[in-house]
């Protein structure tokens, strides 16, 4: 275990910046960039966004007690500066993103990456738990994946864990890219290749070509864990120059699931076949992507020498994380798959194969957001979710939000479902309203859309509701 401490010269240095102000054996304490949050003797970095300029905050910072600061310029500050150590560097995102990559190599232990289209938080929250049951491992938080938050995560570092499994989101080409080469990570795990952000690509193959970038600048010993079953991945994993290691249910996988069995709302069962011998897996997570991000974690955790034994008995305890297809049982006697994180064409799909096949319940009820980011493709993807809707045998529908929403229900009318229990609503709001009139003891409730849907408000009422 590596503990890794930073004075102000290491922090110069690393951003190719010079001290302004205090001294270069200042301590770095703490790294801030919400001067929200300050608390004495954190270290403040004043980043530029779209929407607001950290500099502005810098003498606030300074005034709750933040031993220093990073900016462009110091000279706007040397009145308040006082006794504080201030740090110039001319692009200051690019120096957290030095900083971090710094501390990166100096902590010096293994990093596991992630990417791909759906399931990277739950493969990432899975590979931590199977290597914690022999490391001390720091995973980064909810969805703390981009050229922000992914350095940010890695100044968490300086504890000295002893491996780190971390998550890498992206919406545009270059940002795979960026992200890799600040974590310079040992082992890159590609889950799959979907539609989500989709409205900032040409295709899904430009999609693919832009996760690529995961295979990029690795060296003879690192690995990379591919989906065999995704003909997209293994299109481009080639070009990978260390060793590939590949999960799924095709005959080639290293690591490969057979006798797979569905147990609807109970989760999963199959015999999974590894380089390290075979073992019976038994999950509570539901659906075929779930099991994909468990054979994901399962190859990760065998090139880390973990036991099979301790493989399938901590996949057995695993729950799904909050609003990630999190099945829960109100007490009120609702069932109740609370998806509702965010959402995707492809990922709305596999949620509404697990409430097809799901059985026992009074009725299939499923409350939709529409799915955001998807460009001059969300009328066609929306449309054809409604069809998958009908597919799915449920007995009503709500899809929430704009025009695109509106094709989703106008889909699952146009696929044979009952127009009477077809309702698109415009907002979160109503569909709280009318949910909640709806919804009855027996019930099976999925709840799924994006973010900006903001339907987990509609999944705390109806718990609250059916307390």
């Amino acid at each position: 275990m590596t503990v890794v401490s930073l004075t102000a010269g290491d922090v110069a240095a690393a951003v190719s910046g010079r001290i302004a102000s205090g001294s270069a054996s200042t301590p770095i304490g703490p790294v801030s960039i919400d001067s929200r949050t300050i608390a004495a003797g954190d270290f403040f970095i004043a980043i530029r966004g779209e929407r607001f300029d950290g500099h502005e905050f810098v003498s606030g910072a300074l005034a709750r007690g933040a031993r220093g600061a990073l900016v462009a310029d110091a000279g706007p500050f040397a009145k308040v500066a006082n006794d504080a150590l201030l740090i110039e560097a001319a692009d200051t995102t690019k120096a957290l993103q030095d900083i971090a990559r710094d501390v990166r190599r100096r902590w010096g232990a293994k990093v596991v990456a992630i990417t791909g289209s759906a399931g990277k938080t739950t493969t990432k929250e899975l590979t931590a738990e199977l290597l914690s049951s022999r490391y001390r491992v720091f995973r980064n938080k909810g969805n703390l994946n981009n050229h922000i938050g992914l350095p940010l995560s890695l100044l968490e570092l300086r504890a000295g864990p002893e491996a780190a499994v971390v998550e890498l989101g992206m919406n545009h080409p270059g940002e795979i890219r960026t992200l890799v080469s600040i974590a310079e990570p040992d082992v890159r795990v590609w889950t799959n290749v979907g539609d989500a952000h989709i409205g900032f690509f040409e295709s899904a193959d430009a999609i693919a070509d832009a996760k690529a970038e995961v295979v990029e600048g690795a060296a003879p010993g690192h690995v990379l864990v591919a989906n065999a079953d995704d003909p997209r991945v293994m299109a481009r994993v080639s070009a990978f120059r260390g060793r590939t290691v590949t999960f799924g249910t095709h005959n080639a996988a290293d690591v490969r699931a057979t006798d797979v069995q569905m147990l609807g709302l109970e989760g999963l069962r199959a015999r999974v076949q590894t380089p390290s011998g075979a073992f019976q897996l038994s999950t509570p997570l539901l659906g075929f992507g779930n099991l994909a991000n468990v054979l994901a974690a399962t190859a990760v955790a065998v090139t880390f020498d973990i036991t099979l034994e301790a493989i399938a008995s901590r996949a057995a305890g695993f729950r799904a994380a909050h609003h990630r297809g999190e099945l829960v049982r109100l007490p009120g006697g609702v069932t109740l798959i609370d998806d509702s994180y965010n959402s995707s064409p492809s990922a709305l799909n596999r949620a509404l194969e697990i409430v097809g096949a799901a059985t026992g319940s009074a009725r299939k009820i499923a409350v939709l957001g529409e799915m955001l980011e998807l460009g001059p493709h969300a009328d066609a993807l929306h449309r054809e979710s409604g069809r998958a809707a009908y597919t799915a045998g449920l007995d009503c529908l709500v899809a929430v939000g704009g025009p695109a929403a509106k094709q989703l229900s106008d889909g699952a009318v146009a696929a044979g479902m009952d127009a009477r229990n077809v309702v698109h609503v415009p907002d979160r709001a109503r569909a709280i309203e009318d949910v909640l009139t709806r919804v009855r003891p027996g019930d099976l409730v999925l709840v799924k859309g994006s973010r900006g849907i903001g339907l987990d408000a509609l999944v705390e009422r109806l718990k609250a509701e059916f307390a």
